[in-house]
């Protein structure tokens, strides 16, 4: 076997390894290739064609063209070039192995996405309210439309898939008449490829088709429409006179529709043809089905003169109300395009400004690092991973919170609810039992002789029973003492918090000054002698205790947690405060002795 083309290779490497929505542009590089084939010879190209579609880059052309590609790079018209490739890649292979899935699966698959993607572009094309981008729909969905032209016309076969699609009669019934003349083009081609294509399909797709030649004829005055329906028509009476038989049938008015309303519009000669055939097939029936036909043309005619005289009348009305739905569709179609341009506004002023803020903390960072000594900034950095780690947690914490809360917020309305109900069912049961009149007092029975002993008995059991404990004096007054001395030390130990607290105050705004220094201080580079002094002292050892004092902070600050565990609760009794200076020293504060 001959080995595969690079170039499909490499593209094929690179497709398997890129994102989805960067694949499209990709796989346009296959035009390229395929245009640099043809010029080799057709066996070569058969054979990049051959490697394409085991590569499975076929296929990816084909998938590709369901996406929806207003939210892709390159928009529509990368999706109608990938049609354009789609048909060149499958017109000219000849796949050898497994053809029935290629020529049963692949192709109608093929066919089905690229009416699915002509039906967008024909949507987007009659929504679109600007003239250029008209301009560029009708100019893709041409592309797409042609691309399945080129396709049946390879494979004969795929005349009748077209034809058989959900998509296609929904293509051709349009009232618009850019698309419209290019589906019937699209139609034209098909007999013309496959003559017998319209005998192959079921009766209800042949009928849905006529019916709406048929109708684009009498619904219209467009001349365009009006020739390419006529020439349509007649294609179909030449080349089968079934389908000839069948007109001249089901559509009895077709004639006298065709010769009075058509006639003179640039279109004669075709116009003649097919009224002729027709008259031919009519003469080959009897006398009756004239007459029958003649007085279904009256009914018609009267018919259709009366439902048009009933839509003269209406028709201020319908087109006061056309213009009223029309205006209001586009007023929601220029909020919904000024709503997005503010939106996508919004999220750009969002992305400067956290930017903005990024490039503020990296220079804050920066300069917090020229401070630290070099050996220090591995640590310092562990620290502030650790930091940030914490700000991470909390902020997953209150976000896992806020969530919780907001599933158990029907709970919390129910709950609600009850202690409502509950609070007005007992100001309910208060005001009536106020509202009850008090019952006349009854003395208490008294208690007879008999009962008056039984009862004196259980009351001498019971105190023969549980005797009470006597406390002496002695140990009274021991037990005042020992509440006194209690009493006594938590008196002293709220003092000890008292002057503890204070002192953790005083550190603190000695911390934050100094803090606000280092943050004020200018680089290092651009420090002048006025800036040392506010750090410096006159006096030397003042100067070198500040640096053993940093020094010593520093190596207290890196100790493990199990070390620094408890120190925040110690007690001034506990730890004295010389015991303290001589291991951690003093902190020097800038501009004081």
């Amino acid at each position: 076997l001959a080995a595969a083309d690079p170039r499909v290779l490499a593209l094929a490497a690179e497709v398997t390894e890129s994102r989805e929505q960067d694949i499209p542009l990709l796989l346009l590089k296959l035009k390229g290739i395929l245009n640099s084939s043809a010029s080799l010879g057709c066996e070569e190209s058969k054979k990049i064609k051959q490697d394409i579609y085991d590569y499975d880059l076929t296929r990816y052309c084909m998938l590709v063209l369901r996406q929806d590609h207003s939210r892709l790079r390159g928009g529509w018209a990368t999706a109608a070039q990938l049609a354009e490739v789609l048909s060149l890649c499958c017109v000219g292979l000849e796949v050898k192995e497994d053809p029935e899935e290629f020529y049963k699966n692949f192709l109608p698959s093929a066919v089905n996405n690229l009416l699915f993607l002509a039906r967008r572009l024909q949507a987007r094309f009659i929504r679109a309210i600007k003239d250029e981008d008209k301009q560029h729909f009708l100019r893709w969905f041409q592309t797409v439309t042609d691309a399945i032209c080129w396709l049946f016309g390879g494979h004969i076969q795929l005349a009748a898939c077209v034809l058989q699609n959900d998509h296609f009669p929904q293509l051709l019934i349009t009232d618009d008449v850019e698309t419209a003349i290019i589906m019937m083009s699209v139609l034209h081609n098909i007999v013309r490829v496959n003559s017998s294509v319209l005998l192959q399909v079921d009766e209800e797709t042949l009928h849905s088709v006529l019916d709406e030649l048929v109708y684009k004829l009498s619904s219209t005055t467009n001349p365009v429409i009006g020739n390419a329906a006529a020439k349509l028509l007649l294609l179909v009476a030449k080349f089968c006179k079934q389908l000839g038989k069948l007109l001249t049938a089901r559509y009895k008015g077709l004639k006298g529709l065709l010769s009075k309303q058509w006639t003179g519009k640039g279109f004669d000669r075709d116009l003649s043809q097919l009224l002729d055939l027709l008259y031919l097939e009519q003469s080959t029936g009897n006398g009756e089905m004239q007459r029958q036909h003649q007085a279904a043309c009256i009914i018609q005619a009267v018919w259709r003169g009366f439902q048009t005289r009933k839509r003269l009348k209406k028709l201020p009305q319908a087109v006061t109300t056309l213009q009223r739905s029309f205006r209001a569709k586009r007023e929601q179609e220029l909020q919904h395009l000024k709503k997005q341009k503010e939106d996508e506004a919004l999220k750009l002023q969002m992305q400067l400004q956290r930017q903005r803020a990024m490039r503020l903390f990296h220079e804050r960072q920066l300069a917090l690092l020229e401070i630290i000594h070099a050996s220090q900034v591995s640590k310092y950095m562990e620290e502030m991973e650790g930091r940030s780690a914490l700000t991470i947690q909390r902020f997953w914490r209150g976000y896992r919170a806020r969530r919780s809360f907001h599933q158990q917020r029907q709970s919390l309305k129910e709950y609600k609810a009850a202690v409502i109900i509950q609070r007005a069912a007992c100001k309910f049961l208060e005001k009536r039992r106020r509202r009850r009149p008090l019952s006349p007092w009854k003395d208490p029975k008294g208690l007879t002789d008999e009962q008056r002993l039984a009862l004196q008995q259980k009351v001498d059991d019971y105190i023969k029973l549980h005797p009470a404990s006597e406390m002496s004096e002695e140990m009274s007054k021991e037990l005042h003492m020992q509440a006194q001395e209690k009493l006594a030390r938590f008196l002293l130990r709220s003092r000890l918090d008292q002057r503890a607290a204070q002192r953790r105050e005083t550190l603190l705004a000695q911390v934050n000054t100094d803090v606000e220094l280092l943050m004020n201080a200018p680089g290092l580079a651009e420090t002048t002698e006025k800036d040392l002094d506010v750090f410096m002292s006159r006096s030397v050892p003042v100067a070198t205790k500040a640096r053993q004092s940093h020094h010593t902070m520093l190596k207290s600050s890196h100790w493990p947690w199990w070390k620094k565990l408890g120190d925040e609760f110690m007690e001034d009794d506990v730890i004295p405060d010389d015991a303290l200076n001589a291991e951690l020293g003093t902190l020097f504060v800038g501009g004081k002795k």
